[in-house]
Parts: C-alpha cells; sequence; structure tokens
C-alpha cells in the first residue's frame, strides 16, 4: 500500500474489500439453491429460488446497514433473513444449513468476542446436529456445513480486525499531520514576534525619540516623524494579531505541549493520550483548561505528579503538590469567563489529600 495515499481513499479501499467479501458470500445461498433444485419442482423450485433471492436481499441490505451504522435496521434485516431461512429449510433440506454461514458471521459481528463465540459454537453444532434429526432428511452430520460456519466467522473476524486497525492508523496519521501543522504554526508565530516584532519595537521606540528631538524642526518633517511612528505601532499590533491567530490552542495540542513541560519540570505526568472522548465543540475550551492548569502546575505546586482527567462534558488537572487558594494574577479570571460564557463551572482550589485541582464543567 501506497504510504501517500490519501485517508479518504484508505476508506474507500476498505469500504470496497468489504464488498467484494460480502459479494462472494452470496456463493452460500446459491450452494442452497442446489438443494432446492434436488430436492423440488414445479411451483415449489420457483418458490425456492424467490425465497433465496430474497435472502441474498436481506445480507446486502445487511451490509448496507452495517456500513452506515444502521443497527436498527441490521438487526431487523437478520430477523428476516432468519425467518426466510427457517421457510426455505422444508424446500433444500440439509442444504439450508449451509445458510447458518452467513446468518452467524452477520450477528457476531456486532456482539462481544464471548457472545460471538458461543454464536459460532452454536451455529456449527446445529449444523452437525439438525441434519441428523429432522425426519426426512437423515444425511448424517454435515461437518462440511460446520466448517464453513467457523471459517467464514474467522474470515469476517480477521478482516474486522484489519479493518478497524486501518482505521486507528488513519486516525493516527491525521493526528501527526495535524500536530506537524500546529507546531510549523507556531514556529512561524515565534518568528513573526521575535524577529519582525522585535525590529517593528525599535523603530517605534526610535521614531518617538527621535520626534522629541526634533525640537525647532519643519512641521512638516515632525508630520512625517509621527507618521512614521504611528505606522510602526499599527504594524506592530498587526503583527501580534497575527501572531495570536496562528496560536491555535486545542486539547490535543495542549496535552502533547504539557507532556513536553511537565518532564522537563520534573513532573511525573499522567495524561491522556487521546482527546476523542470529547465533543469537537469543547475541545479548544478544555485546551485552555489544560494549559492554564499545567502553566500553574509548573510554576506554583512544587508537585511531583500531575494528573489529568477528561470526560465528554468535564476536565480536572489536579497535583500532589503544596496546594493553597488561587492567588491574583494567576489567569484564572479569564478562564472562569471563558468557561462560563460556554455554561459551564469552574472551580480551583485544594485537593485532598494534598495538592490542587482545576475542573471545568460543561453540561451537554
Amino acid at each position: 500500500m501506497d504510504d501517500r495515499r490519501e485517508p479518504a481513499d484508505l476508506r474507500g479501499l476498505d469500504e470496497r474489500r468489504r464488498l467484494l467479501l460480502s459479494l462472494g458470500m452470496l456463493c452460500y445461498p446459491f450452494l442452497a439453491g442446489a438443494g432446492v433444485a434436488q430436492y423440488t419442482h414445479g411451483s415449489g423450485l420457483v418458490a425456492g429460488y424467490l425465497l433465496l433471492a430474497a435472502i441474498s436481499a436481506c445480507y446486502l441490505g445487511i451490509v448496507v446497514a452495517s456500513m452506515r451504522s444502521a443497527w436498527r435496521a441490521h438487526w431487523w434485516l437478520l430477523a428476516v433473513m432468519t425467518a426466510l431461512s427457517v421457510l426455505v429449510a422444508p424446500l433444500a433440506h440439509e442444504n439450508v444449513m449451509i445458510l447458518v454461514a452467513v446468518l452467524v458471521p452477520s450477528a457476531a459481528a456486532r456482539v462481544g468476542v464471548r457472545t460471538a463465540a458461543i454464536l459460532v459454537v452454536l451455529g456449527a453444532a446445529a449444523c452437525v446436529v439438525v441434519p441428523m434429526v429432522v425426519p426426512g432428511w437423515n444425511t448424517g452430520p454435515s461437518w462440511y456445513y460446520a466448517v464453513a460456519v467457523v471459517f467464514t466467522a474467522l474470515l469476517v473476524h480477521a478482516f474486522s480486525r484489519t479493518a478497524t486497525a486501518n482505521q486507528q492508523l488513519r486516525e493516527a496519521r491525521a493526528e501527526v499531520a495535524r500536530l506537524a501543522s500546529e507546531a510549523e504554526r507556531n514556529r512561524i508565530a515565534r518568528d513573526l514576534h521575535d524577529l519582525l516584532g522585535h525590529s517593528l519595537t525599535a523603530i517605534t521606540v526610535k521614531s518617538t525619540l527621535a520626534r522629541r528631538l526634533a525640537v525647532g524642526a519643519p512641521p512638516a518633517a515632525l508630520a512625517e516623524m509621527e507618521s512614521v511612528e504611528q505606522l510602526s505601532r499599527q504594524t506592530l499590533a498587526d503583527v501580534r494579531a497575527a501572531v495570536s491567530g496562528y496560536q491555535d490552542v486545542t486539547l490535543a495540542g495542549e496535552l502533547a505541549r504539557g507532556r513536553e513541560l511537565l518532564r522537563a519540570a520534573g513532573v511525573v505526568a499522567d495524561l491522556p493520550t487521546a482527546a476523542e472522548v470529547v465533543p469537537p465543540d469543547r475541545r479548544e475550551l478544555f485546551g485552555w483548561v489544560v494549559r492554564e492548569g499545567l502553566t500553574n502546575v509548573v510554576r506554583h505546586a512544587r508537585a511531583g505528579r500531575c494528573t489529568v482527567e477528561l470526560t465528554a462534558s468535564s476536565v480536572e488537572v489536579h497535583d500532589d503538590g503544596a496546594g493553597g487558594p488561587a492567588g491574583a494574577g494567576s489567569g484564572l479570571d479569564g478562564l472562569r469567563a471563558r468557561v462560563t460564557a460556554a455554561g459551564g463551572v469552574l472551580t480551583a482550589g485544594p485537593a485532598r489529600p494534598r495538592g490542587w485541582s482545576l475542573r471545568a464543567e460543561v453540561p451537554a
């Protein structure tokens, strides 16, 4: 696989592979059709083929519902498919058991591993036992169908695990790209601030001094010098505004920077590795909370360990340091205003049994 392929292309490739696997499993209704042709004739043959066509349509509907995460439709279609399989059983005899290789993986795909294993065992056992006990079949145990059930279930499970791993890889690549882009923006912002900002500050100071020293100079010269001063001040303000715009605050970025900040300060960092638990509309706000909390830990706490806890509606930064009430000029007033504007509550103060805690909660 080309590592340069776009994530959307990778998703499309997974979907095409899934569709190809699903189309391949339609061979099972075809094999059941061989039983219908063997044991029925006339109108029964037509009815059997129509039932198998409906079963195939239900299975394709299950595939589409799964790809769209429409799980309620998935279960309804599976129920209809099971009922149709029962109806076709008198027409296909023991050959109907091959449809278990479609029904079991379709059900196992949406349950836990233990439940899925139980379904596979029960399906394989049914393939062995049912043909022996149904009157008129008397074919003996259908080991072929039992093996088909187990093999198909393992194949679907392996494919599902591969698709999940690919999805996680795409998310990781997107996160790395986003963090790299953010780091580049921050580097540009630092360069603008350090280089251009310094030069503009020097121009502003020198133009102000020159205007004050130019006592008795022609009015036009004084006007030009004042214009230079005003222009440099305005340009400096524009540069600072641009720098502020570059430095976006994101929760994932603040967690990454905070981990390095705590490491450099000799504080053990117990921080989440991902921010997906937080809804996208709250991540920037929670990023501000994490930035303020970790900055205070490094500056004031004298802590040995710092922990950040995330939920969908709250973020908390707490440490095992000196504790004490929040002091003036700590930046909490501005942060409290941000949280309040978002409809949340910010609490800060000593934690038990020791340390300090900063918590923001924004109800859904």
